[in-house]
């Protein structure tokens, strides 16, 4: 029989992070759990980075300055996303307003539902993308609303997270869609889609140069295997403008846009149909606006700063808004080092009569 051990058992190791700095999403346990680790969003935030799996809003200020949200008032977010910008415009709101919500992510619009209404709030929050806006205020809001607001940028929480698809800096599925219920993947389209078309929307979408270099790398490396890896994309990138991993690591400055950024850039928009859904709220807005209503739009690429901007300066020429804004607004460079995402984003706003 064996005799009881008398020396003191050891207690199990406390787990620590892979390294000072982890890279990996996964290895950021602290981030992923801030409420048991106080401290670590400021510590994070101080050091110029997003924590892992949170997302911090961006131009706030700025946005509720453009909507001058007010008690009683009724606003559409049509990204609720984690609630940054929603949650501001409830504390203006109250008492008597209301928020009408809109996001793709299914379980992350039930966690942000769940995180509101821990700070007291109930908006009517819908699964679905903001195309179906003009429906929902029909029959939430019949008289109208008095503002709309949507930040276009993909979430921290989905862009940080390799499983989504959405990252060139970690391996994942090739997926990007914010829906699950979206049938196409990336990898579905890099598939199916002609190299011209491929081509096209890496020029279009993204401003990409090396748009048929990219486009030709691709057919010739799904013609050997299918390309289901965010980094095997990341490969067939890095071989079409000539540069090794190693190279671009070596030569590449603190800040400079990653080789592969431009083409994730223009995948993500077609696996969404982003620029579809965008001319459908720009064309729908207006007329869900009560008199003296707002939108703000927040845009993070070409693109649809350019839809935006012709939308709002049609709208004016037609009589649907009375004023808009006079130039794009951006985020300052105080609020850039606190949030490096912050540095694309463009702000535009419009008042109907």
């Amino acid at each position: 029989m064996t005799q009881p051990s008398d020396e003191p058992t050891q207690p199990p190791r406390r787990r620590r992070y892979a390294g000072k700095n982890p890279r990996r999403f996964q290895d950021r346990y602290k981030e992923l759990a801030p409420e048991n680790h106080p401290g670590i969003i400021e510590h994070v935030r101080a050091r110029g980075r997003t924590p892992a799996g949170a997302h911090v809003p961006i131009l706030v200020a700025e946005v509720l300055a453009c909507l001058a949200p007010r008690a009683g008032e009724t606003f559409v977010d049509c990204t609720v996303g984690f609630g940054g910008h929603a949650i501001e415009f409830l504390r203006r709101l109250a008492p008597g307003g209301r928020l009408i919500g809109f996001d793709v992510d299914q379980a992350q619009l039930q966690r942000t539902g769940e995180r509101l209404a821990e700070a007291g709030f109930t908006p009517s929050l819908h699964h679905g993308n903001f195309a179906g806006l003009a429906k929902a205020v029909a029959r939430e809001a019949p008289e109208g609303v008095d503002a709309v607001f949507a930040d276009l940028g993909v979430s921290s929480m989905q862009l940080d997270d390799p499983a989504r698809g959405f990252s060139y800096k970690e391996d994942g599925p090739l997926d990007m869609r914010m829906d699950a219920r979206r049938k196409d993947t990336a990898a579905d389209l890099l598939a199916k889609l002609s190299g011209e078309e491929l081509s096209d929307a890496l020029r279009d979408l993204a401003d990409e140069e090396d748009h048929e270099r990219i486009a030709r790398g691709i057919e010739q490396a799904r013609s050997r295997k299918r390309l289901g890896r965010t980094q095997e994309l990341v490969d067939v990138v890095f071989a079409a403008k000539g540069i090794t991993r190693k190279q671009w690591k070596d030569r590449a400055p603190g800040k400079a846009l990653h080789p592969a950024a431009r083409t994730f850039l223009a995948l993500r928009i077609l696996v969404n149909d982003e620029l579809a859904t965008l001319r459908e709220l720009l064309r729908s807005a207006p007329w869900c606006l009560r008199a003296g209503g707002r939108i703000a739009l927040l845009t993070f690429h070409s693109g649809e700063d350019r839809l935006v901007k012709h939308a709002f300066e049609e709208g004016l020429l037609q009589g649907l808004y009375r004023e808009i804004s006079p130039e794009v607004i951006r985020a300052t460079n105080e609020e850039i080092r606190s949030n490096p995402r912050a540095s694309s984003a463009k702000l535009r706003w419009a008042i109907k009569p």
